[in-house]
């Protein structure tokens, strides 16, 4: 997956001689925005995501961009997703009524919505586990509120044991938080989502939640279903239902991108702007860096169907998974899969493994002071490290803390 994003003003989109010709926008008349020019049927960009606040799109260069299935994704002032211009969708009719009788059929509705939510739950311990290894009061276990979901017997049931799961996993979330950021809640107590937000964090979550409903919207379209009807979110005006099911299981991509921006300390005051109504939106440096963590953890890699790929394609495959069981092709459907773990190489025990050996203990094990002096002072520090795998083993070795 491969995103652009454009900010500022004077971004403009034209053809000539039947090249693509991107200029970004600016902020200042020092700026010199970036050029982009693509030749047919050579572009290996599969979105444009516009955050900017005025230019040119010629149609010309729509046509270009829908006959090289590129999608154009124009983002509000607050980072939620405005409107987005797809390529031509697959023509398969029959997908789409099969679509509507599993919405009109209860059972179906409740098995698909009930696979949606036990994926959320199978990657919110994912992003839990991740954050209990570094922050061990981090509580990791939600099995009280979560084992409730079998008994379900209506989508408001479903929702109702979502509500308390998301309630308590936001609870643990914030304990990592840096104060300067803010952060008190994230479950609507604040009413903070989504059409603003309160603080840095759910500023930063709104805007990559906007990204991964666009990143829905291209898969679904894709494989000839209709965006506006889901199965555990309710069909309404204006609402891309079937997009925000499709979010459930794929939501903590966008957590994981939130939390490593934070931990390395990415993100300061500047990148944010308070509005007018005191709402919090993402300068252009902020929405950069977020779309290009985005953009970093939709392509790292899993292992699915004896294959390894990027989280980006596996969207497409489990989209498309969603059409073949609604077709009949396919007699099960499950959301969960791919199992994904996430070890990390600075948990708490190492850090304090790293603390306590002596530079003498660490001398005979054949290593340099210079090498310990560095660990150290990572260990002490709040930013994630990393250490080569010779040096993990001989620390996983060494006596217990």
């Amino acid at each position: 997956m491969k995103l652009i994003l454009l900010n500022g003003h004077g971004i403009d989109m034209r053809v000539s001689n039947a090249k693509l010709h991107i200029k970004d926008g600016r902020f200042s008349a020092n700026e010199e925005p970036e050029q982009y020019v693509f030749s047919p049927k050579r572009i290996d960009i599969d979105s444009i995501v516009v955050y900017g606040q005025s230019g040119n799109l010629s149609i010309d260069a729509i046509r270009w961009l829908i006959k090289h299935n590129v999608q154009i994704s124009i983002m509000d002032w607050n980072g939620k997703l405005l409107t987005t211009m797809l390529p031509p969708e697959s023509t398969n009719v029959k997908t789409k009524f099969a679509q509507y009788h599993a919405y009109e059929d209860q059972e179906t509705r409740l098995k698909l919505a009930k696979s949606f939510i036990e994926a959320k739950f199978d990657k919110t311990q994912i992003v839990l586990d991740y954050l209990h290894q570094r922050y061990p009061d981090i509580d990791n276990d939600f099995s009280k509120h979560s084992s409730k979901l079998p008994d379900v017997s209506n989508i408001r049931e479903i929702l109702g044991v979502e509500g308390a799961v998301a309630v308590y996993y936001w609870g643990q979330f914030e304990k990592f938080i840096p104060e300067k950021y803010e952060f008190d809640d994230r479950t609507g107590r604040y009413k903070t989502r989504p059409y603003g937000a309160g603080d840095m964090v759910n500023c930063m979550l709104n805007y990559g939640y906007s990204l991964l409903e666009a990143e829905c919207m291209r898969t679904i379209n894709a494989v000839g279903m209709d965006v506006h009807v889901g199965f555990l979110h309710e069909m309404a005006t204006g609402k891309n239902s079937l997009a925000y099911d499709m979010q459930e299981p794929f939501r903590f991509l966008v957590d994981l991108a939130v939390i490593n921006l934070i931990e390395t300390d990415r993100m300061e005051k500047k990148d944010f702007i308070r509005t007018d109504n005191y709402s919090l939106r993402l300068r252009p440096s902020g929405a950069k860096k977020l779309t290009e963590e985005f953009q970093t953890w939709m392509n790292k890699r899993t292992t699915y169907q004896d294959k390894s790929m990027m989280w980006s394609y596996v969207l497409l495959l489990k989209t498309r998974e969603l059409a073949q069981f609604l077709n009949g092709k396919k007699r099960k459907i499950d959301f969960v899969n791919p199992c994904y773990t996430i070890e990390r190489q600075d948990t708490d025990e190492i850090r304090k493994k790293i603390l306590n050996i002596s530079y003498s203990e660490w001398k005979d094990m054949g290593f340099s002071k210079g090498t310990l002096h560095y660990m150290k002072k990572n260990a002490k520090g709040d930013k994630p490290f990393t250490l080569n795998a010779h040096v993990r083993e001989r620390l996983e070795m060494w006596g217990e803390v």
